[in-house]
């Protein structure tokens, strides 16, 4: 079984938060294979922290000190970071729920992106949008990348509830909603697992048919 990825629409949608209540929903193992800037701690730690079973929450295969794009806080450290070494490095563990870093269009290297890391896994992408300003747009360019380059897409997790936008975007991207996440200033453990629990239906549903992935004609 191939794993899912996390990707969103862009930085602080609340990625790290939606991984952590599909890993939690599907009792998967999370990983995160690259992290830029940890001085305030790393993704993994934060999920970890919040995971009914922590050992779920495997070791990154770069760590960078800069919080940047992944492509320049590798070349500050003199590192290439290359789509193949990281699929050499993909743990043979499922359910398995991978966290890309920002959004598909992210950078790995001169040439490659996130999205060429969710295609050489051959994984689902679950996409991850928050309601602000602009968001619908970058909603719909996401999607629109997806269909242009083959990737398979399961669906939507939208955070902070856009309302009647969200079937909307459901609507013109021909993706469907797995969930909404209310706003939580601070979610915890608790947050995490009440909200595994009320997507569970849905993303079981998702897991049972997988790696099957929603085609669209869209757009």
């Amino acid at each position: 079984m191939n794993p899912f990825f996390i990707t969103g629409i862009g930085t602080g949608v609340g990625k790290t938060l939606a991984a952590a209540i599909v890993a939690e929903a599907l009792g998967a193992y999370y990983w995160k294979p690259v992290q830029a800037g940890f001085d305030e701690g790393t993704d993994a730690q934060w999920v970890g922290a919040r995971l009914s079973n922590s050992e779920r929450v495997l070791p990154e295969a770069y760590m960078l000190k800069l919080p940047a794009s992944p492509h320049i806080a590798a070349r500050e450290e003199g590192m290439l970071i290359r789509v193949e070494d990281i699929a050499a490095q993909l743990p043979a563990v499922r359910p398995l729920v991978v966290e890309g870093a920002g959004g598909l269009l992210v950078p790995l290297n001169d040439r490659e992106f996130m999205a060429d890391l969710a295609l050489r896994l051959d994984a689902t992408v679950i996409l991850v949008s928050r309601n602000y300003l602009g968001s619908i747009n970058h909603s719909l360019l996401t999607a629109e990348v997806c269909r242009m380059r083959g990737v398979k897409v399961a669906g939507w997790i939208f955070n902070d509830q856009y309302g009647h936008y969200e079937q909307e975007i459901a609507e013109w991207s021909g993706l469907p909603v797995l969930g909404s996440v209310p706003f939580a200033p601070s979610p915890d453990r608790e947050f995490v697992r009440a909200q595994a629990a009320r997507l569970r239906p849905n993303l079981m549903y998702l897991y049972e048919r997988h790696p099957g992935a929603v085609e669209t004609d869209e757009f």
